[in-house]
C-alpha cells in the first residue's frame, strides 16, 4: 500500500508538477487576449513579433510601469503575482506565437528568390 502511495505521489510531481503556458493562458490571460487574433489585448502573435521573454515578463508583472517605458499613454492589463513557473511558461507560451521568419526555408513555400 505504501508503495503504490509513493509511486503515485511521484508520477504526480512529475506528470503534473510542470505548469503549462496553455493553463496559465486559460486561468489569466484569456478574458482579454487570444493567441492569433485581436481581442481586448493584442494577440499573442502581435506580442511576440515586438517583445523579448523579458519584457514579456515585466508586462506581465508590472504593466503600469512597463507602459511608461514602452511610452504608452494608457494600460488596461492588471498585474498578476505569478510564481516563478507560471511566468516562465506564459512567457514560454507567448512567445511560442512569434511568427515564423518569412527568409526561413520552408518546403511549402513556393515563392523564388
Amino acid at each position: 500500500m505504501k508503495k503504490s502511495f509513493l509511486f503515485f505521489a511521484i508520477f504526480s510531481i512529475l506528470a503534473f508538477g510542470n505548469i503549462s503556458g496553455k493553463k496559465v493562458f486559460e486561468t489569466y490571460c484569456w478574458g482579454c487576449h487570444h493567441q492569433t487574433s485581436e481581442a481586448f489585448g493584442p494577440p499573442f502573435e502581435q506580442i511576440a513579433s515586438k517583445r523579448t521573454k523579458e519584457e514579456i515578463r515585466a508586462m506581465i508583472a508590472d504593466p503600469k510601469a512597463v507602459s511608461k517605458i514602452f511610452g504608452y499613454k494608457r494600460n488596461a492589463m492588471p498585474s498578476f503575482t505569478l510564481k516563478e513557473d507560471e511566468l516562465e511558461a506564459i512567457s514560454n507560451y507567448i512567445l511560442s506565437y512569434k511568427p515564423k521568419d518569412s527568409n526561413s526555408t520552408d518546403i511549402n513555400n513556393t515563392k523564388s528568390k
